[in-house]
């Protein structure tokens, strides 16, 4: 329910962003404090060069895109695969992917699984409606961005998300204190 409430504020636009300066590497530490021991059982491997820069972004709504990403890759990867987050900044766009060692996405289904109500495999008994991904791909775009999502050649997943980097704004200079005369 939650989910269909927070896919219909969405659609409607009644969702406003908070962008604000974001630090990546605290997002996803925030997102992977919150799925705990959903993450437990896997080997979670975090690739955020030190020089990233800062994201101009909704960091709960930003936040929530990471939580959506690292629950599906652990549901569908078994005990002990890899799980992996890597970010890399490009000219104005930073990427930011989400990939895993599980059994990848159905030939085909690639964009499929973005729509309301799609998954990967339709008969899967691993519980779930459609929505995470959709809310997701809601979310990156409200940002300006994009997300895709394609198989490694080497198995399993990765979900590229793609958003616009912003100038940092320039700080004003401290005012030289005045002399007495």
């Amino acid at each position: 329910v939650t989910n269909l409430l927070e896919m219909a504020r969405l659609e409607s636009g009644q969702t406003l962003l908070r962008p604000d300066w974001q630090n990546l590497e605290e997002l996803v530490g925030a997102a992977r404090n919150e799925l705990g021991a959903r993450l437990a059982k896997h080997n979670v491997t975090v690739e955020i060069p030190p020089e990233f820069p800062l994201l101009h972004a909704d960091a709960v709504l930003l936040e929530r895109v990471l939580v959506n990403l690292l629950e599906n890759a652990a549901k569908y990867v078994p005990e002990g695969k890899r799980i992996g987050i890597r970010a890399q900044a490009h000219g104005d766009t930073a990427a930011i992917a989400v990939w895993d060692d599980g059994p990848g996405i159905p030939e085909g289904r690639e964009k499929a699984i973005f729509e309301k109500f799609m998954r990967g495999d339709p008969e899967s008994p691993i519980a779930g409606v459609g929505l995470g991904l959709a809310i997701t791909r809601a979310i990156v775009e409200a940002h300006g961005g994009t997300i895709a999502a394609a198989n490694r050649p080497e198995g399993g997943a990765q979900f590229v998300v793609q958003l616009p980097l912003k100038p940092m704004p320039e700080l004003d200079p401290e005012p030289e204190p005045e002399s007495l005369p």
